[in-house]
């Protein structure tokens, strides 16, 4: 097999697998704040000691996202360049990639960073929005990437 076959398989792997692992993380995320709900909308007590332990999730957890966005980026960019070409179908999922980090992070700053704890299971539920944009969102990179091109 040709060395540059072997640099496309290796490409598309660090890709796929950077896409799952970024999905993963939130996963994880909705699953942990599903079960912390409880806690984080309680007592002062059990809030603070349920808020320490989602600021230490969020820290490994961000780590984690971050190194898989990157991997993301550059080797979608990396397949781009080399393999797909700069046709509009990337360009489409380079826009969706972006709308999705942007989304993201400002409703994380807007919504998110905001809350302290406990909180009314009202304000928590902004938890839940944010799940929403991030699901939608990775389901419509899925659908674009798979079924529309």
């Amino acid at each position: 097999m040709p060395p540059h076959m072997d640099f496309h398989a290796l490409l598309r792997v660090i890709h796929i697998t950077g896409f799952a692992a970024w999905f993963g993380t939130i996963f994880a995320s909705f699953f942990l704040l599903k079960t912390l709900e409880p806690g984080l909308t309680g007592n002062k007590q059990q809030a603070d000691d349920y808020s320490l332990l989602l600021r230490r999730f969020i820290k490994l957890e961000t780590k984690v996202a971050d190194v898989a966005v990157i991997s993301v980026i550059l080797s979608g960019l990396l397949l781009a360049h080399f393999y797909a070409g700069w046709t509009p179908w990337v360009f489409a999922k380079i826009g969706l990639l972006v709308l999705q980090i942007a989304l993201t992070m400002g409703y994380i700053v807007k919504a998110i960073q905001p809350i302290t704890y406990p909180c009314e299971t009202s304000r928590y539920t902004a938890w839940y929005k944010l799940f929403t944009i991030s699901f939608s969102m990775f389901g419509i990179i899925l659908i674009v990437t798979f079924f529309l091109r």
